[in-house]
């Protein structure tokens, strides 16, 4: 049973489309429309009210006043969000939560509740509860839940249909995942896709973790070597007359220990792929051996004086420093670097993708959740806040850091719980440095006390927003974290004229 209702009504029902508020997370129309809400509360002024406000947003919404009704319509139904009191009869809204989430693990459940102590609240978090939204609340402060909420699905539908796509494209290949629509990487993407079905040697090129192995895997997969091998060799990680052996093989008697005639990787891969990581850290002697076998396909092995196999590989390499720079500087043969650069490839890093930090972030908690945790264990959810947390770092260690740093999360995540920023490892020592605020060339132009003004603004508007990132958006803690009192921090607000809901909105 709902708490009594305190005179002024929970809802304005009356209330017109201006006065409830745009909704502030700029939900697409077609979006809301497909996004189904069940609202569940025995008061009818209070479930009708927020029918009819949600409705008016243009979402699918439907109401329910009882809980045993409300059980059997999510057994009938997908619902995307729940909105649910948690005092209802003769089903209580705690049992609702936990019959959504068992009939769908994606379904959001938020509980409503007139008496919102802080152990019921802790119990419908702790049972996969997304939010609570204590009674009485106002039409606005509704839309802006279901607006976060209908965020998160937004995300979480993203994400899935563009795996489903790409395992598509992949040829349901569980090796593969190229998640990501910034446009530097769907370029990318879209050359390994094109130039995979033929023969030509490619370079990729790009910091170390940014995925060069994987393209290779892609090119590899979509090739028609797909049966065939895909080899790989670390060309830094052996000492040059290891890497000579594995590479060509040897002979018999060829060094100490070489006790019997040994194929290298070049005849393992062929028919196949090699792929070569770390391309300049090969030495000269090994190029020169190497451009040989792209010549002409000969292979001779370590110790021998013969020809000992010819092969048909096809050549994908890779290398984290720009190889035009390792030609002019000797490192790389000129004639080796033309032949495995027919066609180059270039990832960008993680910084410059910030709009597919999401849709990786997500992926690697779903993976290593289902890799940690036992299947019964409701998937955690990342929060806004915890999103826009990720979004300001600077990922030196690119998607291979985030992969790290989401599997540290999913370890030691709560089953059902929200993940906040201050659950993120940080690891500022070593890779979170700020960014250097620059100067553009038109302060050039400006007098010198205008142009440090407008520096100084730039910089407390950027510190603003990364500290409400840092601390979840609660103000006594970003206050914490910088080191000054809140009346001090409230001022730079009003002087950048940043509103307090600017700052995710996250209670204190």
């Amino acid at each position: 049973m709902s708490a009594p209702l305190l005179p002024a009504p929970p809802i304005d029902v009356a209330a017109p489309s201006s006065r409830v508020g745009r909704d502030p997370l700029a939900i697409p129309a077609a979006v809301k429309a497909d996004i189904r809400i069940l609202v569940v509360d025995d008061d009818r002024t209070l479930r009708e009210g927020c029918a009819s406000v949600l409705e008016l947003d243009g979402y699918n919404v439907t109401f329910v006043g009882r809980g045993d009704e409300a059980l059997e319509v999510v057994r009938r139904r997908k619902f995307d969000i729940v909105l649910v009191d948690l005092y209802l009869q003769p089903i209580s809204g705690l049992d609702i939560l936990k019959a959504a989430l068992e009939m769908h693990r994606e379904t959001i459940v938020v509980v409503m509740t007139g008496n919102p102590s802080v152990s019921s609240s802790i119990e419908a978090l702790r049972a996969g509860a997304w939010d609570y939204l204590p009674k009485p609340f106002s039409a606005t402060h509704l839309q802006v839940l279901v607006g976060r909420a209908s965020h998160a699905v937004m995300v979480t539908r993203e994400t899935k249909a563009l795996r489903q796509q790409l395992t598509q494209q992949n040829g349901n290949s569980d090796k593969i995942t190229l998640l990501g629509v910034a446009p530097a990487f769907r370029k990318a993407v879209e050359l390994a896709r094109k130039v995979a079905p033929t023969d030509a040697s490619v370079m990729i090129t790009g910091e170390s973790g940014t995925g060069k192995e994987v393209i290779a895997q892609f090119i590899h997969h979509h090739s028609r070597r797909a049966s065939r091998k895909l080899v790989p060799i670390n060309c830094a990680a052996l000492p040059e007359p290891l890497l000579e052996s594995e590479m060509f093989g040897h002979r018999k008697g060829a060094f100490t220990g070489a006790d019997r005639d040994k194929p290298g990787l070049l005849e393992t891969a062929n028919g196949g792929t090699l792929f070569l990581d770390e391309l300049t850290e090969m030495s000269h002697p090994i190029q020169a051996k190497l451009l040989r076998v792209l010549q002409d396909g000969v292979v001779r092995r370590v110790g021998s004086e013969q020809q000992d196999a010819t092969v048909d590989v096809r050549f994908v390499s890779a290398t984290n420093r720009d190889p035009q720079e390792a030609v002019n500087a000797g490192i790389l043969r000129e004639d080796l670097f033309y032949r495995l650069r027919v066609v180059p490839i270039k990832l960008p890093p993680l910084r410059e993708r910030h709009e597919d930090i999401p849709l990786l972030a997500n992926h690697f908690l779903a993976y290593y959740w289902e890799r940690h945790r036992e299947t019964s264990d409701s998937l955690p959810k990342l929060t806004e806040n915890s999103m826009e947390f990720l979004r300001t770092r600077q990922w030196r260690g690119n998607v291979r850091e985030l992969q790290n740093v989401i599997e540290h999360v999913a370890v030691l995540a709560e089953p059902g719980q929200p993940i906040q920023p201050q659950d993120i490892p940080a690891y500022e020592d070593g890779n979170s440095a700020p960014a250097r605020t620059s100067m553009s060339g038109a302060m050039m132009d400006e007098p010198y006390h205008a142009a440090k003004d407008r520096l100084i603004a730039e910089f407390e508007r950027e510190y603003l927003s990364r500290l409400s990132a840092r601390a979840g958006g609660n103000m006594s803690r970003a206050a914490r974290l910088a080191n000054i009192d809140r009346t001090t921090l409230y001022r730079l607000m009003e002087k950048h004229n940043v509103r307090r809901d600017e700052l995710n909105g996250t209670r204190e």
